[in-house]
């Protein structure tokens, strides 16, 4: 029977896990329902299971034959700080937490495919199911790598990551070599000048009018100084200056995010966002402070594992439903940490249309229960093809 025929048989059983994680959204680093969840599914599955990796994360290990070849799979677990606005009996239960970017249905389509696995065990050598926290701005993938150590504790060979995707009709996936996600950076300009009476601006230095002209001036980075076939966001998205309608404040503050796909456009743009702010603020006769702060590396697919996975998911879905050029995207991902220490592939999985405000990070997101199976499936037929028996 076809793989995603046989797990198809239990599409209420992921459907009922992830709706009720869905209702039970839980934060980065707090996912303690959650990790208890998923340790009592695979153990009831016979799988060895690990747990307070990386506080909450929860590493599953399953081994058929003989072979000490190894493959990871890897599913996030957090929700998001955001008021669902959904209607539906499975909404959150909790005010200020909610699964708007599909970790739940993540969780759900990995606990699916442990489960077949765990039944069938057609592989040789060992799967390591890594249920991931805090994805979230948290940096669990990290933790889990450069802390706890992951790899060294759990070789494997190469770690595969999947994400959902609104925009793409269920029933398809998309995966490139290279750069698939941004680095995710975020910076700080405090700017000062003198402050005076709104009405005598001459006697001060106007921090307001120093802070808009770096706020534009900032733009000439992507504009002037990157490569036209480069890509790199730099985006100012908070402004904090002033208490008085008739005071020119001594201070405004500029933070923002700056998204880059290589290590040397990374570098550029922080130079030049420093550079930028200290020559405006000077013609303005006011000074800055610049903190940069780096985040998420760039998810960089390697090209074999791509190439692999592609021949997977065509293999799931149809070669036809299988996009091997989509544009990378400016988001970022903790997966990309993973993929520094080891070869691998993140792909993305179609979610539908995105009506109705169905799209990450919208308070009116749910994951769709028909992409399930789908999922679960890939997942099976990557640890079989990966891991074949011999013949």
């Amino acid at each position: 029977m076809p793989t995603v025929n046989r797990i198809a048989e239990f599409h209420d059983d992921m459907k009922a896990w992830r709706r009720d994680l869905h209702a039970h959204p839980e934060l980065a680093f707090a996912e303690r329902r959650t990790a208890a969840t998923v340790a009592r599914l695979l153990e009831g599955f016979g799988i060895a299971v690990e747990t307070g990796i990386a506080e909450t994360g929860v590493v599953g290990v399953l081994r058929a034959g003989t072979s000490d070849r190894a493959i990871a799979l890897r599913a996030d677990m957090d929700a998001l700080p955001l008021d669902e606005r959904n209607g539906f009996d499975h909404r959150s239960t909790e005010p200020g937490r909610m699964h708007a970017c599909g970790h739940d249905g993540h969780t759900a389509m990995l606990l699916g495919a442990a489960r077949y696995l765990a039944e069938t065990r057609n592989f040789d050598g060992t799967v390591v199911l890594v249920f991931q926290p805090a994805e979230e701005g948290g940096g669990g993938g990290r933790v889990m790598v450069e802390d706890e150590r992951l790899f060294e504790r759990f070789p494997v060979e190469a770690a595969f990551g999947l994400h959902n995707w609104p925009g793409m009709p269920v029933g398809t996936m998309a995966m490139r070599a290279g750069p698939m996600m941004a680095a995710a950076d975020n910076f700080e300009i405090m700017v000062r000048g003198r402050g005076t009476h709104a009405a005598m601006p001459q006697l001060g230095a106007d921090a307001v009018l120093a802070a808009a002209a770096i706020v534009q001036g900032l733009q000439a980075i992507a504009a002037r100084n990157v490569h036209p076939q480069d890509a790199v966001v730099v985006s100012v998205t908070q402004i904090h200056g002033g208490e008085a309608w008739n005071i020119l404040p001594e201070e405004v503050v500029l933070r923002g995010t700056c998204r880059t796909f290589r290590a040397e456009v990374q570098a550029l743009a922080e130079a030049r966002i420093r550079a930028i702010a200290e020559a405006t603020a000077a013609a303005h006769e006011a000074t800055v402070d610049v903190r940069y702060l780096k985040g998420y590396p760039p998810t960089v697919n390697s090209e074999a594992e791509t190439d692999f996975a592609a021949a997977v998911a065509a293999d799931v879905v149809g070669a036809e439903n299988v996009d091997r050029a989509p544009m990378p995207c400016m988001g970022s991902e903790d997966f990309a940490y993973m993929l520094e220490a080891r070869p691998g592939c993140y792909v993305w999985l179609g979610n539908g249309p995105g009506d109705g405000g169905c799209l990450l990070h919208s308070p009116h997101y749910d994951f769709n229960d028909d992409a399930l199976a789908i999922g679960a499936s890939y997942w099976v037929r990557l640890a079989e093809t990966a891991l074949a028996k011999p013949a």
